[in-house]
């Protein structure tokens, strides 16, 4: 990843719901969970005050890349999955749950939820970015 991750904040009184788009990789589970909230035709096009903090956590976890994460206001954060698993696609991308630290260019990065690049073609390496292959 080149640059500091660019992360933009979307907030309640109960819950932060944070996006880093480079991220995204379009599986659209947080339209289809809660297309109230996430319609990208509105700006901003995440509008967390449309659901409770409960329900908007459940639907933020549904994001394979990680693009999607969220804090609740009292200091809950997501618990990763246990035991962590690893699904290979078709493709080669790397689906990743768990307690996780990744190794980056800016140091290692906790995390809960990602897809990795598994065709070494990315720019956003580790991650995967649909440039490659795998992204196909």
């Amino acid at each position: 990843m080149s640059g500091e991750s660019e992360q933009k904040a979307y907030r309640t009184e109960s819950i932060t719901v944070t996006f880093e788009a480079r991220r995204c990789l379009h599986a659209a589970e947080c339209v289809h969970g809660l297309p109230e909230v996430f319609d990208p035709t509105k700006r901003p096009w995440i509008q967390p005050d449309k659901t409770t903090a409960e329900r908007l956590a459940e639907v933020v976890r549904r994001c394979p890349s990680g693009a999607l994460q969220y804090e609740l206001v009292e200091g809950g954060t997501e618990s990763p999955d246990r035991p962590t698993t690893i699904t290979r696609s078709a493709t080669g991308q790397l689906t990743v749950r768990g307690e996780l630290s990744v190794d980056t260019p800016q140091g290692a990065r906790a995390e809960t939820r990602l897809i990795l690049c598994g065709c070494g073609q990315s720019r956003l390496q580790p991650y995967c970015d649909h440039t490659g292959p795998c992204g196909e």
